[in-house]
């Protein structure tokens, strides 16, 4: 038996790295967002609400894309469905050149919706590979190290872009000063030569995307099958035969990732226009998206190790929820930029939150994996109502108080990991 577990667990390193480099790319294209917002700010003369119409664009495009996307993987099967995926994802990278050209808002929109569609397409194939290359008692674990490419990414994102955009440390700062004292000609010159400097990088992604397509299509990555991914054990049989929408858990699981992607996209889209509204320079506030990227890091290596050999992925998701109710409640007291800390600490929670939720809610849907994986992924749209209503409570008051949506949704998480997670299972663990 020993033999046989070692023998699967070199099978799966290949698979492994192929689906890690993938979620790299997902940290990179994702997370690159809490720049994008500041600099739209600026660029396109936006409110915080209308500045995070970005988190909003690219995460409605989950929920609508979803089905489909699970539709697409039944016709061209996973590994195609990813090489499709990055296509998609270069076409909304070069959506931005016509967009940046003629710094119309709608457009980078428009492109950001095109760039999370091909994303949701390979989150779909992606995920559900991750939990089923080995036992799903340690799926979080596995989706821990994928977490870890993610966030990684993510933390480089910013830092790699704002290298490209601005010539100095202090240009965005300066920038905003002289445009106060600008005739609306000069200001329109300045912002118009910002917005021309996203072609160049987002050119290079949108090329870099397809190459890593043609590498997926000619890589020897197998191919997964509904029928028998995720089989459930055979005190669980009855589960499978029921109809999609009947999976209890899999529906709060669902609710749980909306919660989940809410709370961690806004800690880290939010961060950067929340420092500045401490007090903060944008040369100073630019690197605490990077920050919490980085604190999740930490959490997600202590995920890889400790999950289930120390704690169960069920523990683990309530102790993070637990986490993400103080830091929030420290953020809403604590007064200055010493409150912006707290945001970046929410990382720490909220980094266990998807790899605990995803395996929890898919267990037991053998050939309804793909379905079940679709229906979570419709929960990513969380990324975008949370922003978008964060961004409206800004605008009406402050944008430390807006952090109190934070406390409901992360209610919603510590419920499922207590009694959710097993609500209709025939066997709940």
């Amino acid at each position: 038996m020993e033999k046989i577990r070692k023998t699967s667990s070199s099978k799966s390193v290949g698979p492994m790295i192929i689906i890690g480099s993938l979620f790299f790319v997902f940290g990179f294209v994702t997370w690159v967002n809490s720049l994008l917002i500041p600099y739209f700010k600026l660029t396109c003369a936006l409110t915080v609400k209308e500045a995070m119409l970005v988190a909003f664009a690219f995460y409605i495009s989950y929920f609508v894309m979803a089905f489909p996307s699970s539709f697409i993987l039944e016709k061209t099967g996973y590994k195609n469905g990813m090489m499709l995926g990055l296509f998609v994802m270069a076409a909304g990278a070069m959506i931005f050149i016509p967009a940046a050209t003629t710094r119309a808002y709608s457009i980078f929109l428009f492109g950001l919706f095109i760039e999370a569609a091909g994303l949701t397409l390979l989150q779909t194939a992606a995920n559900p590979y991750i939990t089923i290359l080995g036992p799903i008692e340690s799926a979080a674990s596995r989706i821990s190290i994928m977490g870890v490419c993610n966030k990684v990414a993510g933390a480089i994102a910013p830092l790699l872009l704002v290298g490209a955009l601005i010539k100095n440390p202090d240009e965005i700062d300066q920038v905003k000063a002289q445009l106060l004292t600008m005739t609306p000609r000069q200001q329109t010159v300045i912002l118009d030569d910002l917005s021309s400097r996203l072609i160049m990088p987002y050119s290079v992604i949108g090329v870099v995307l397809i190459g890593l397509g043609l590498l997926i299509k000619l890589s020897r990555l197998p191919d997964i099958n509904d029928e028998t991914a995720n089989t459930a054990s055979s005190s669980e049989a009855g589960l499978q035969t029921k109809k999609l929408f009947q999976h209890k858990h899999l529906l709060l699981g669902a609710v749980a990732i909306f919660c989940a992607v809410g709370v961690e996209v806004l800690a880290v889209d939010s961060i950067i226009n929340y420092a500045q509204y401490t007090g903060l320079s944008f040369r100073d506030a630019k690197y605490f998206a990077t920050w919490t990227l980085l604190i999740m890091v930490i959490s997600y290596c202590i995920g890889i190790f400790a999950i289930p050999k120390i704690i169960k992925q069920k523990n683990a998701l309530m102790l993070s929820a637990i986490i993400g109710i103080l830091f929030t409640i420290l953020t809403l007291l604590i007064k200055g930029p010493a409150s912006v800390w707290f945001v970046a600490l929410l990382g720490l929670g909220n980094a266990l939150l998807w790899p605990a939720i995803w395996p929890l809610s898919l267990e037991g849907l053998g050939k309804l994996t793909s379905k079940g994986s679709a229906l979570l992924i419709m929960g990513v749209v969380g990324g975008g109502i949370s922003p978008l209503l964060y961004g409206a409570i800004s605008d009406a008051a402050n944008p430390q108080i807006a952090y109190g949506i934070l406390i409901p949704l992360y209610l919603f998480i510590l419920y499922f990991s207590i009694s959710g997670y097993k609500t209709g299972k025939l066997n709940p663990g």
